[in-house]
């Protein structure tokens, strides 16, 4: 394993408890030190991590997604043997994916790409696993991957051929910006009925049982508001990842409407921007054509 941070670290030490041998390397002692104390070894340089394993070795990365994957890859490549099975767990875009296995191929190493769901609670529950490459690859990892899993028999895919694992992710993650915004709008309208006074807290932990739109997102939400459902503490900013633009793009490429996707996707850069420039414009052509107040900003 390649790169622990949390969810490489929670990876690491769900295969551990699970019988599996994990040399994990990671460029920052701090990471190496906090796995070792789970018993897990770990080893300070790429080529001591390569000499740690027997051929024909698996090499998992779990680093973030660009440039520094090909980083790793330029540095790793070299030191394996034709046979050895590198597999990228990255939420890393699917074009790369199949740039990198094409490189990795005629070096005679197999590659599968592997879009891994779960977060911070994937150690405890199992992780959701979409997986893209050769059968043999794919076999290889079978028994890692239904460790990693919340099952042997659920909770992970072969989604298709390199790419696909990372391709279905991707989509996934943009299904997931949407559910999130539509929990978001609904709770936000829920507070704003002020005169029922209502307790979200309460109201999301009876959606959670019984009703349609019970998920783990809605856990989480009881869980938030649980602690502070008034949210004061939190900036009203919500980053992307990259995930919902490229599904975004990759529906205009197909011609496939994805509106909900892509609202939440825009929603999101709304949220980020401190200058909300073009709001600014909509109420100055209101006072424009119509007459209506303005309210200045604070100087």
């Amino acid at each position: 394993m390649i790169g622990l941070g949390r969810m490489g670290a929670g990876m690491s030490r769900r295969l551990h408890r699970a019988g599996v041998r994990v040399v994990g390397y990671d460029p920052n002692p701090e990471a190496r030190a906090r796995l070792a104390q789970d018993g897990i070894e770990t080893v300070d340089r790429l080529e001591a991590l390569v000499a740690a394993l027997k051929p024909p070795r698996t090499v998992w990365l779990m680093v973030p997604a660009g440039d520094p994957v090909d980083q790793v890859l330029a540095q790793l490549a070299p030191l394996l043997a034709a046979g050895d099975l590198i597999v990228e767990g990255g939420n890393s875009y699917y074009r790369d994916t199949l740039r990198r296995a094409e490189t990795l191929q005629a070096r005679g190493l197999l590659f599968a790409d592997v879009g891994v769901s779960g977060g911070l609670w994937g150690e405890r529950e199992g992780y959701g696993l979409m997986a893209g490459g050769p059968p043999e690859a794919i076999e290889r990892l079978r028994p890692i991957l239904e460790r990693l899993a919340p099952g042997p028999d659920r909770g992970w895919v072969h989604a298709g051929p390199v790419g696909a694992g990372h391709f279905v992710k991707m989509v996934h993650n943009g299904i997931e910006y949407a559910l999130m915004q539509a929990y978001a709008e609904g709770f936000a309208l829920l507070k704003a009925k002020a005169p029922f006074q209502l307790d979200l807290a309460a109201i999301a932990e009876a959606w959670r049982h019984g009703t349609i739109i019970r998920s783990f997102l809605l856990d989480l939400i009881a869980g938030v508001l649980r602690e502070d459902a008034a949210l004061a503490d939190i900036a009203p900013v919500v980053a992307d990842s990259g995930e919902g633009r490229w599904t975004v793009q990759e529906a205009v490429d197909l011609g496939v409407p994805v509106d909900t996707i892509a609202a939440a996707l825009f929603r999101r850069f709304a949220s980020q921007d401190p200058e909300r420039y073009g709001d600014r414009l909509l109420a100055a052509l209101r006072h424009a054509f119509g007459g209506h107040p303005v309210q200045r900003a604070a100087s």
